[in-house]
């Protein structure tokens, strides 16, 4: 199985784990702004910047998914799977 390098959204954001929603926000413009594809033609490295950038701020931005980032660490995206009223692992 293809196993997904976890990331530390509150590193690639450059915030505390203790951040409120307004830094996470904040934080986020700043760094999507000066990795932009568009201010940065051509730059292989600014655009994977920006898309780690997006993919923090999707999870962190969000109450609900960010508790599950916070509770679950690097396996948080797999209890998103998982049917409502299942057991884990899925099929148990």
């Amino acid at each position: 199985m293809d196993r997904m390098q976890f990331k530390d959204y509150y590193q690639v954001l450059g915030i505390i784990k203790t951040a409120s929603a307004s830094e996470i926000k904040t934080a986020y413009r700043k760094l999507a702004r000066k990795h932009h594809p568009d201010v940065n033609p051509g730059d292989a490295s600014a655009e994977t910047k920006f898309k780690d950038l997006n993919e923090a701020h999707e999870v962190l931005g969000d109450p609900d998914t960010r508790r599950k980032y916070d509770e679950l660490g690097a396996n948080w995206k797999q209890y998103e799977n998982v049917p409502a009223g299942g057991g884990w692992p899925p099929g148990a």
